[in-house]
């Protein structure tokens, strides 16, 4: 069965690369999401959307956080309501948590550790979310040594 797009790609590059120059590798099918849950240490999960309100804040959020000295070992990011499989597939990794987009998750070697939601991000500032997502950076991202 072929997949129905809801937007234009073409209106989805800007949203797309906004987050790719950050550093986050897209995966875009089910296959691509596994392979880079499966890498050890730490990844940021970013469910892009294109939600003016909420995404138009969590974008450049992530993008500021990726400066941050203390970053996940890997980040990735699947679009909702555009590549499907992608996105039901990472959000299978916050059992217990209800879909939303947009969404950030931290996981460590494929546990979910860290996740904010929608409900977050819509209330918060660009500056707000970069901060808290340095938090949680510096919480679960960075390396010990013993």
């Amino acid at each position: 069965m072929e997949a129905i797009e809801m937007y234009p790609e073409v209106m989805l590059i800007p949203m797309r690369e906004e987050l790719t120059r950050a550093g986050l590798k897209e995966a875009r099918t089910a296959a691509e999401v596994d392979a880079a849950l499966a890498e050890p240490g730490t990844t940021v999960l970013v469910v892009n959307s294109i939600c003016g309100c909420a995404a138009g804040k969590m974008r450049p959020a992530v993008r500021m956080a990726m400066q941050h000295a203390t970053k996940p070992d890997h980040a990735i990011t699947v679009f909702a309501g555009q590549d499907r499989d992608a996105t039901e597939k990472a959000r299978s990794y916050f059992a217990g948590h209800p879909p939303t987009s947009p969404a950030i998750a931290i996981l460590r070697d494929g546990q979910l550790v860290y996740l904010m939601q929608r409900s977050a991000i819509e209330t918060s500032t660009a500056p707000a979310i970069a901060q808290e997502l340095t938090r949680a950076f510096d919480a679960y991202c960075a390396t010990t040594t013993a």
